[in-house]
């Protein structure tokens, strides 16, 4: 439920449209619901603009479909993350508009009725960390945010990076996900005034100890307001470059996906 749906909710009742008991039973499960294995945060979209998104890593299947099972009654926008091929496969049974993204391994249900805003873009080392970067695009996008990628982009060629610095400049916010010696996120933030969210990736040998390396030179960047997210988390990324790309746009209303 978001905000809109429970102003429109209470428009009913105020007109008579709506019967008390009525408004009541579809409230039943704010701001929890109670599944045995797992509480459903409804409440979520009314306070933070987005309902609650499946991490399906570490879940059976069949919790996973019990859970997007009562989200997608409820809810869209939808998102499930670290999604495997098996348990996209049964998420996509449940809606015709579920979208697996294999490899972002995101499930998306994305709301039709949300216009894109702002500009988000999602910069990449290299090719390997294409698949952060996806997860970070999709998550983003299905939140309301417009999205552009600029790939394989690292400082091993930093020309490539620099022959594109006008669309740099041209974003709101900027995600660089990078492996190795994890110094991109430097580089951009030293270019522009938008913020950037730094994201170290595990791609990397065996000094980069699993993207800590990376962790820590991000971590120690010298550039001025880059902000660092844990390793490979492309969701995280995402979802906070799109609450700074709504800021000050229509899209910044709490009951709004985007």
């Amino acid at each position: 439920m978001t905000r809109q749906t429970l102003e429109r909710m209470l428009e009913r009742v105020r007109l008579g449209r709506l019967s008390v008991p009525q408004a009541l039973d579809q409230l039943r499960s704010l701001p929890f619901e109670d599944l045995g294995f797992a509480s459903l945060d409804h409440h979520r979209a009314i306070r933070q603009g987005f309902p609650e998104v499946i991490l399906c890593e570490g879940k059976t299947p069949a919790q996973v479909r019990s859970i997007a099972k009562s989200l997608l009654k409820h809810h869209r926008p939808f998102l499930a993350t670290r999604a495997t091929p098996e348990v996209a496969a049964v998420i996509t049974r449940l809606h015709r508009r579920a979208l697996y993204h294999k490899d972002a391994r995101v499930v998306a249900v994305r709301d039709p009725g949300v216009r894109p805003v702002g500009l988000v873009l999602v910069v990449t080392a290299g090719t390997s960390d294409v698949p952060v970067a996806e997860e970070a695009k999709i998550t983003a996008e299905t939140m309301g945010s417009r999205v552009e990628t600029l790939y394989d982009v690292g400082v091993a060629g930093i020309h490539r990076l620099l022959d594109r610095r006008s669309r740099l400049l041209a974003a709101r916010v900027i995600i660089v996900i990078a492996g190795m010696d994890g110094v991109l996120p430097s580089v951009v933030g030293g270019l522009v005034s938008c913020p950037v969210v730094a994201v170290p990736s595990s791609r990397g040998y065996g000094a980069s100890f699993g993207g800590v390396a990376a962790l820590l030179t991000m971590l120690n960047s010298c550039a001025a307001g880059v902000g660092v997210m844990n390793i490979d988390n492309g969701f995280g990324a995402g979802c906070l470059a799109h609450r700074i790309n709504v800021l000050g746009t229509d899209g910044d209303d709490p009951g709004r996906a985007g």
